[in-house]
């Protein structure tokens, strides 16, 4: 059984963050609800992080764990919430600021702390709380302080308890705390001890001989939509249990120009078993005058349910279907506060309904999107699939903004290509994360030739990003950007104005919608 730190979250925006950290050791982190128990005498269980959280520890209904039940069980690190609530169940003192602290800071470290092994005396980190540490409790010492002699960090003393305890009242996961990455070296590597060996050749091997053995000679349907996470689902299960992999590469009018053919080709000549299906009509009759997104996704995922079960019945003896499922959908659709408060509905979180009748696969349901990539090369994925920008499950669909019509979506092919072809040439495709573009339900007057134009407006999409938790705007060049407004302005059809997006996420999302 592999290696495993527990994530346990308070709701902190920075929770995903956390566990990013830990698997950048090459240790599997798994974040659960903060009330969600777990096994103490679980051995894969190295140790346990507890999150921040956008409550005050000093609130009523403040989320609350018992510490000590884990104390002398794991290795524990709390970070800003957890640490003041710690202090105040364990003899401590928090008092609620009179002034938000928020962002950098500088803190001095105490010598002889693991923690902060190698790391220098003084650095500047993030601070994001508005509850404070007065005192420590008298199991505890401060290992750090700010200029203004806040706490910044304590550990528990030596022989208290049978496993080191450290409270951070900093983000040391966020990339503006310095020494964020060797801290949690110092926690996973020399405290937990872990062996850090969960590597992609790893992950791929435990998952090759679990479906070889557990999927021995059934039938599996997994539905491809062209992108990485379906992809490279469906290269580890053919690993894993070769012809009795089925796949079905929907065409649901709302691709990329030109996508179902070429993607569908390079399927093939991989030795995948795949079958394409023409849908567009069915998609864009369901698509009719719908405009709100939440209704617009729903639809989209009704309508590939219809088609999937009637093209996966026609194969004989189906038992599983795959899905290409990865982290981040399934966090997002969770709730650390019971019954999740939906973002977006996830086209492939919760599956096909039960009347297909087919048990659930999810081979990636571990892994954030890097993770997923790096897996795909190892398993020799083509680089023109693997490469390729994440793009929404809903497609065009939710790319265009209001109701969609199958003239629309071609208008935005036409940019979409035109905006990507630029990319590539100039080298930015591959510095990027993601990019689109994306139609808008506005007019705007403009002049071609001798002629005034009253058409529509086209913004284009372009962030840096890990796995699309967090996401910058990049700053592409001025130039590249008039070169491709302009040839979108002169070659498609219904397009006289072209904007750049320049919000990042949060507090914006990388779709709009």
């Amino acid at each position: 059984m592999n290696e495993k730190i527990i994530i346990f979250d308070f709701g902190s925006q920075y929770t995903q963050l956390i566990a990013r950290r830990v698997r950048e050791q090459n240790v599997y982190s798994e974040i659960i609800p903060y009330f969600k128990p777990i096994d103490i005498h679980d051995t894969s269980i190295k140790g346990i992080i507890f999150s921040g959280s956008p409550f005050s520890c000093l609130d009523e209904n403040a989320p609350k764990i018992d510490y000590e039940k884990y104390l002398n069980h794991f290795p524990i690190l709390s970070i800003c919430y957890s640490a003041q609530y710690a202090m105040q169940h364990l003899g401590g003192k928090v008092h609620k600021s009179s002034v938000r602290e928020y962002g950098r800071a500088a803190i001095s470290i105490q010598p002889n702390c693991d923690l902060f092994k190698d790391i220098d005396a003084q650095i500047s980190i993030w601070m994001s709380h508005s509850d404070s540490i007065q005192e420590v409790g008298s199991d505890f010492e401060i290992v750090a302080k700010t200029d203004n002699q806040i706490v910044a960090a304590f550990q528990s003393k030596a022989g208290v308890f049978s496993k080191p305890f450290y409270g951070l009242q900093f983000h040391p996961e966020v990339t503006h705390s310095e020494k964020g990455s060797q801290l949690f070296q110092n926690f996973i590597q020399n405290i937990c001890q872990c062996k850090c060996d969960w590597t992609p050749n790893a992950f791929i091997e435990e998952q090759v001989a679990l479906y070889s053995k557990s999927l021995e000679n059934q039938k599996v349907v997994l539905g491809l939509s062209g992108g990485v996470d379906s992809s490279v689902a469906a290269f580890l299960l053919h690993r894993a249990i070769g012809k009795n992999l089925f796949c079905i590469f929907i065409d649901n009018g709302l691709l990329r120009k030109n996508e179902f053919t070429e993607v569908l080709e390079s399927y093939k000549e991989c030795g995948l078993n795949v079958i394409g299906v023409d849908a567009k009509s069915e998609f864009y009759e369901a698509l009719n005058n719908v405009e709100d997104p939440e209704t617009k996704r729903k639809a989209i995922g009704r309508v590939f349910i219809e088609i999937f079960e009637k093209e996966a019945k026609k194969i004989q003896e189906v038992s599983y279907l795959a899905q290409g499922t990865i982290y981040p959908d399934v966090i997002e659709s969770i709730s650390v506060h019971g019954p999740s408060v939906t973002i977006k509905s996830h086209h492939n979180v919760g599956g096909l309904p039960d009347k297909l009748g087919l048990k659930i696969v999810e081979p990636l349901r571990a892994l954030f999107k890097d993770e997923v990539r790096h897996v795909g090369r190892e398993l020799g994925v083509p680089l023109n699939i693997l490469n390729r920008h994440p793009f929404p499950g809903p497609g065009l669909g939710i790319r265009i903004i209001g109701a969609i019509t199958e003239s629309q979506v071609a208008m935005l092919q036409e940019a979409d290509a035109i905006f990507t072809h630029h990319l590539k040439e100039s080298g930015w495709y591959e510095k990027v994360w993601q990019s689109g573009a994306i139609l808008l339900p506005v007019k705007s007057v403009g002049v071609m030739g001798d002629e005034r134009t009253y058409e529509q407006v086209v913004a284009l999409r372009c962030v840096h990003s890990v796995d699309g938790m967090t996401a910058d705007w990049v700053h592409l060049p001025y130039e590249l950007l008039a070169k491709i407004s302009n040839e979108i302005i002169n070659k498609v059809k219904g397009i006289n104005r072209v904007v750049y997006d320049i919000s990042s996420k949060p507090p914006a999302t990388i779709e709009w919608e």
